[in-house]
């Protein structure tokens, strides 16, 4: 007995780090020239569903893998709250606030509109409306089980944002130098209507400290909005399941967003005023962070059957592409 569980641990301790493998040989390709655009995360999870596509799934790792996928998922949304600083967001973002609250109301009902036209996929089509809304992988990932979307559905979703987002911020660097922006207004529109957080600042830093101030600022108060999001989608979910009157559909909690806003409440009122931190160590937090979301898109991205979902994906990347689009341009009349 004592042998089988000895094992039984090995195993799972395995599982867990073959996901941060894979997600240190996405961050060794994302270091070459052109691959540097798409980053670590999205570099990491189209290797987990080649690694999938090529030798299956490794089933004897699998406790680890799910614990990856699960358990460290929630722990990096946790520590994503560091990177809100509440206190600037309401202090000098208020009226941005309201236009956030705009392009992420746009992108979402937009984009479930458009599912239905195009007749994709809902699950995938509704990811990617808040992860295009708000910020991202995070917000995916933070929605997901609200939404009751399954592994396959999440690391298609964060696959496709990573990809459309690296493509819209090159886009974005190239169109700077000829847009009729100052360089503090073309940060705002980058910071209002990119995907993910890394995006707005490969995109904003060409123009300069205050445009990348102001992009990271823009892009803040859309994360920051992230919460009340969740709480109006487990509102309408637990309604549409009250609806079908089935009780074992009921809609969990997700206690991990109470960890998220305690972590942002830390970390724009004590870390700095009352605890001493440097920019060093903010920045080793940030890494880490990094590196568990990495860890846990492996594992959803080995979750992922190419031949099962093939027919799912287009869809809503045509669709998302479209909403994109549609949020840069009403992000341009807002600036």
């Amino acid at each position: 007995m004592g042998s089988f569980l000895e094992n039984k641990n090995i195993l799972w301790v395995g599982g867990v780090l073959f996901t941060f493998l894979l997600a240190a040989l996405g961050f060794v390709i994302s270091l070459i020239p052109g691959l540097t655009y798409v980053g670590q995360l999205g570099c990491a999870i189209i290797i987990a569903i080649i690694y999938r596509q090529i030798f299956g799934y490794p089933d004897m790792l699998r406790a680890g893998i799910t614990f990856s996928s699960k358990k460290l998922l929630r722990l990096a949304i946790i520590l994503y709250g560091l990177r809100l600083n509440i206190g600037i967001v309401l202090s000098d973002g208020l009226g941005l606030l309201l236009k956030d609250a705009i392009i992420i109301t746009v992108a979402i009902l937009f984009m479930v509109w458009l599912a239905k036209v195009f007749k994709a996929d809902a699950n995938i089509s509704l990811l990617l409306g808040v992860g295009t809304g708000v910020c991202g992988a995070a917000a995916i990932a933070a929605v997901a089980p609200i939404v009751k979307a399954n592994d396959d559905d999440t690391a298609i979703g964060v696959g496709i944002i990573a990809l459309m987002g690296t493509v819209f911020s090159i886009i974005y660097t190239l169109l700077r130098p000829i847009l009729p922006f100052s360089a503090e207004d073309y940060g705002i529109w980058s910071g209002m209507s990119l995907h993910e957080l890394a995006h707005v600042a490969l995109a904003a830093a060409p123009a300069g400290q205050d445009a990348l101030a102001m992009a990271l600022l823009a892009k803040l108060g859309r994360v920051f909005l992230l919460v009340p999001l969740c709480f109006v989608l487990i509102y309408f979910m637990r309604r549409k399941q009250a609806g079908k009157g089935d009780e074992r559909t009921k809609i969990a909690f997700p206690y991990f967003l109470l960890g998220f806003i305690a972590m942002s409440l830390f970390g724009s009122f004590v870390l700095g005023d009352v605890i001493p931190v440097t920019d060093q160590m903010l920045e080793g937090v940030y890494t880490f962070t990094t590196w568990l979301l990495t860890a846990a898109m492996v594992g959803l991205g080995l979750s992922v059957s190419l031949k099962e979902v093939k027919n799912k994906a287009m869809r809503p990347l045509i669709a998302m592409t479209v909403v994109s689009v549609v949020v840069s341009l009403i992000a341009v009349v807002l600036v």
